[in-house]
């Protein structure tokens, strides 16, 4: 497999040193491996700490910024980051107002966030936690005891992100966290598998012709394989899982995600098919995110995340963010 990496042993630290020359506006600290919007702490303000393996790009450093996480930490290629970075960015952003971890279940980054709020409250930093658990396809995984967290770990830092630029308390933006994660369901299709820099070569069998319904981020298995199917076949499959773990009562934010090698041409077209599903079942959109933002390095593939919001969360949904992977209102 061609790579555009200089050896697999230091393609997190390449990639954060380019990261520093690109983003002037983040404090990248190479070495520990912490991501941190360069005014912080903002005072007043509750600072927002997420994390996990890299691969995942732009997702969590692409986040960093106002409007969204205070801080990330990357770890190794689908690797938890340890609780040394996580306290290191809780300290960096700790305005007085507390620090709320945003966490993916995964097994390791459960329990080295644990382990981090313990070290953070013993240095006086005020923490609270909040779970992300949206994919619907399996109960557990290889990674993970309850469902997978994916595309609404997205929902979770924007909407609490906004939350904390207004200045609510620590209680106020994990309880808006939990509700976004509540009301959020994905589902994830593979068509190809991912290639790790360490490994060089596919981390799971995909034949050709086939298709992995309901994979990973990790390239964990799904649901079940089939022959190749068309986008809307596939639109069908996916929003038909999601809707049957959640009835929306409210209109919904739609994120139609690559999984790192789905061309926005590909894309797009599927987000008219997830459209045309959600239509024919009465289901109103609010808005609609398209394009590579949790991703599984080279996977092909697309994931659809459906999140319930109220007039509450869509305008902090629509407040500005500016960070390197998203931005808008400013």
């Amino acid at each position: 497999m061609k790579m555009l990496i200089n050896v697999a042993e230091t393609v997190v630290t390449d990639a954060l040193r380019g990261m520093a020359a690109a983003h002037p506006e983040l404090t990248v600290d190479v070495e520990n491996r912490v991501i941190v919007r360069r005014d912080a702490p903002v005072a007043g303000q509750v600072g927002l700490v997420s994390g996990g393996g890299s691969g995942h790009e732009p997702l969590h450093g692409g986040f960093v910024g106002p409007g969204m996480l205070s801080a990330a930490c990357p770890g190794e290629v689908f690797t938890s980051p340890v609780p040394d970075q996580m306290v290191r960015a809780a300290a960096a952003v700790d305005s007085g107002a507390g620090v709320l971890f945003i966490v993916k279940n995964y097994t390791g980054d459960v329990l080295n966030f644990d382990m981090a709020a313990e070290l953070a409250e013993d240095e006086g930093i005020q923490t609270a936690k909040v779970l992300v658990n949206d994919d619907v396809a399996v109960t557990d995984s290889l990674y993970t005891a309850g469902r997978r967290g994916t595309g609404a770990t997205l929902f979770v830092e924007k909407i609490a992100g906004a939350a904390a630029a207004e200045g609510q308390p620590l209680d106020r933006v994990a309880a808006i966290a939990r509700q976004v994660n509540e009301n959020s369901r994905s589902f994830g299709v593979a068509l190809s598998a991912c290639t790790t820099p360490a490994k060089g070569s596919p981390t799971f069998d995909l034949p050709p012709g086939e298709l992995e319904l309901g994979v990973g981020i990790h390239g964990e298995p799904g649901r079940e394989r089939r022959a190749m199917m068309t986008s809307g076949e596939i639109a069908d499959f996916s929003v038909h899982a999601i809707l049957e773990d959640m009835t929306p009562r409210n209109p919904v934010l739609v994120l139609v995600n690559g999984m790192g090698a789905t061309p926005l041409l590909e894309l797009y077209g599927f987000n008219a098919e997830v459209h045309r599903v959600l239509a024919e079942r009465g289901v109103a959109v609010a808005r609609t995110l398209v394009g590579n933002y949790v991703t599984s390095l080279d996977m092909a593939g697309a994931s659809v995340t459906l999140c319930q919001i109220d007039e509450e969360l869509l305008r902090l949904w629509d407040a500005p963010v500016k960070t390197p992977g998203l931005r808008w209102g400013m």
